[in-house]
């Protein structure tokens, strides 16, 4: 029988500023694989990407002088990142990030628990559903800890979510067996280890002791996409100007770059 991945632990991350597609996308991998930084750089290569094509074999048109005057389109001054960000940065691991729509993906629609992982998303909010060791948890870094999710659950709360508005992406592929958690790299300052037992013992505590408006349960108003959705944690005048910066850095790139290699095709995720 083949051993439980990570010893057995599952890793999560809490909240940090806007960086909730960091957070899922580092929760799909089990382990801090990417840093807001990583993110930015991939956003930046986009970009730039974008604006060659737009640019080859014709002249400069309004719709590009427009299209360039919007500034990035795959991440916001606050963070936010597109679903091509993400998708690019599992593409590194070798995993295909699908439109639950898709024609493709119409057997994890019927049979969902016999997949892996879902990637969700409404406004400016990502976090992942996961199946670790056989068992299927919700990691949203607006939970204290992952929230085990039974087979049952798993199908009426993804049907719910789209009921409500929430984009929903299948991802697969061959993912990581293991994260050396001793390693320099395993603690990015928002992550941390748990094991089932600790996790639930977590969530339970946060139930009791707290409300929280923010949770995506089937229970609560926030997964309506009418009403505004706020992130848990407002930035600091400091974090606000850190993050800024930082993501300004990277996407300095698309402006200063020459043209590169064209991009292998659009951003097409919707497989025939």
């Amino acid at each position: 029988m083949e051993s439980p991945s990570n010893g057995g632990l599952l890793y999560h991350e809490v909240q940090e500023s806007k960086l909730c597609a960091v957070h899922c996308v580092n929760t799909v991998l089990q382990g801090p694989f990417f840093s807001e930084f990583d993110l930015a750089a991939l956003a930046s290569d986009l970009d730039r990407k974008e604006r060659q094509m737009m640019l080859e074999g014709d002249a400069v048109s309004d719709d590009f002088l427009r299209f360039d005057s919007e500034g990035s389109h795959n991440v916001s001054m606050d963070g936010d990142f597109s679903i091509q960000v993400l998708q690019k940065a599992l593409e590194v691991w070798d995993l295909q990030v699908i439109p639950l729509d898709c024609p493709v993906a119409e057997p994890a629609q019927i049979d969902p628990e016999l997949e892996n992982a879902f990637i969700c998303h409404l406004q400016d909010h990502w976090f992942c559903i996961r199946k670790v060791n056989g068992e299927w948890y919700n990691f949203d870094s607006l939970y204290a800890a992952p929230e085990q999710l039974s087979k049952f659950y798993l199908s009426a709360y993804l049907d719910s979510l789209k009921g409500f508005g929430w984009n929903i992406f299948l991802v697969r592929g061959n993912f990581p067996k293991e994260c050396p958690m001793s390693s320099s790299e395993a603690s990015n300052g928002f992550g941390q280890w748990l094991s089932p037992d600790d996790a639930q013992r977590i969530i339970k505590s946060s139930n009791v002791t707290q409300a929280a408006p923010h949770r995506t349960n089937l229970s609560q108003q926030t997964l309506d996409p009418n009403l505004p959705f706020r992130e848990d944690e407002p930035l600091s005048d400091m974090e606000d100007e850190d993050l800024k910066a930082a993501i300004a850095a990277s996407l300095m790139d698309s402006n200063l770059a020459s043209a590169g290699t064209t991009t292998s095709g659009d951003i097409n995720q919707c497989n025939s």
